[in-house]
């Protein structure tokens, strides 16, 4: 039995910590800031909630004390104070965060800690890098990496065609920061919702477009290794434009709270939705130009008594598959750990990252997360 701690307690945090909750393995401490969501959590033997000021540093660490991992779910803003809290409480270290340069800090602080930092643990970035760097390995050589991912209503009915199932602040944050992407060889930054592109996918239109952060470390791992390399988000058409109008044309880049008060207030959340990844690698193997495509799609469904976003299921399931292979010592129990360094068979043969097992995950919860 391994006591961690879940930091957040919103969408994903609540899922992190009933999943880990439900098994025989783990003792859940849920972590917030507001009394009110921790009231909304029905705890139990394995399942308790604590009030704390994320940004009270004393009060973390002494919370984190004796604890075998922390894993963070809260706004990528904590991220660092939350790493840094870890390394002096000497516990493990896992985080869901898309922002680029909260991961950097991250590294730094790994280079001094005796425990596992093993941050960008969800869905993008997340299980995308590690089914990436799977069809990579095939090759001898690379010539271009493409990574789609999206989280979708499954019924969009708004012009923006988009519910909100994550993050509203994660959201703006990947459409307004440079995204890292290797163009014609070259680690570069290119602009957020630019490079629009259009295709089609069980005979679904979408829209993929440059967000930031999805490509966790890959591009550090594949500098110097491969010619193309970029992260798009899937959006239904039109997503896009509107968002570049409210962001660049009417000026709230500048006024996020503004934004995300409006999307908020706006947009309904659902958990009718689907999550799209979509991998493409192409190069040379024995000397021929080959491609290979990784393509899936994960639905809602009922986990752990209750029906679960695909978002939700995704992300939740890639950090908790993660944990399990650290505590399973199939991953390195110190230093930063990146997300292509997991073998994808591994993951997948994982209770948890047997969710993205292609049309098992409605019934797999029931069956092996016990």
């Amino acid at each position: 039995m391994k006591d961690v701690v879940v930091i957040g307690s919103g969408k994903i945090g609540s899922t992190i910590a009933r999943l880990l909750a439900d098994t025989d393995n783990y003792r859940v401490r849920l972590v917030d800031r507001s009394a009110e969501r921790l009231a909304e959590i029905e705890t139990g033997p394995r399942l308790s909630a604590a009030k704390l000021n994320i940004t009270d540093e004393a009060a973390l660490t002494a919370q984190l004390s004796g604890k075998f991992a922390v894993l963070s779910a809260a706004p990528f803003q904590l991220t660092v104070p939350i790493a840094t809290a870890a390394a002096k409480a000497g516990v493990h270290y896992l985080d869901l965060t898309e922002d680029v340069e909260s991961t950097r800090q991250v590294k730094r602080v790994a280079k001094i800690a005796k425990v596992a930092f093993i941050p960008q643990c969800g869905l993008a970035p997340g299980f995308i890098s590690i089914v990436a760097s799977d069809l990579a390995r095939k090759f001898d050589s690379l010539d271009s990496v493409r990574l789609r991912v999206g989280a979708l209503p499954k019924f969009p009915s708004n012009a923006l065609n988009y519910n909100l199932t994550w993050s509203t602040e994660g959201v703006i944050n990947e459409y307004i920061q440079p995204c890292e992407a290797i163009v014609n060889g070259h680690l570069i930054e290119v602009p957020a919702l630019e490079e629009r592109e259009e295709f089609s996918l069980d005979g679904v239109t979408y829209e993929a477009f440059n967000t930031s952060g999805g490509l966790g470390t890959f591009c550090e791992t594949l500098k110097g290794k491969v010619n193309t390399l970029n992260y798009r988000t899937i959006r239904y058409p039109g997503h896009a434009a509107i968002m570049k109008t409210l962001l660049h044309d009417l000026g709230l880049r500048h006024r996020r709270d503004v934004l995300k008060d409006i999307l908020e207030r706006a947009l309904p959340t659902t958990v009718q939705d689907v999550v799209i990844v979509f991998v493409t690698v192409s190069g040379r193997i024995d000397g021929r130009l080959v491609q290979e495509t990784y393509a899936n799609k994960i639905y809602s469904a009922e986990v752990c008594g209750r029906i679960r976003s695909a978002i939700q299921i995704t992300t939740a399931s890639s950090i908790c598959a993660v944990l399990d292979l650290l505590v399973g010592g199939k991953i390195s129990a110190q230093g930063f750990i990146r997300q292509e360094d997991i073998p994808l068979d591994v993951f997948l043969e994982n209770r948890f990252g047997a969710y993205f097992r292609q049309g098992d995950v409605a019934k797999h919860h029931a069956t092996t997360a016990a």
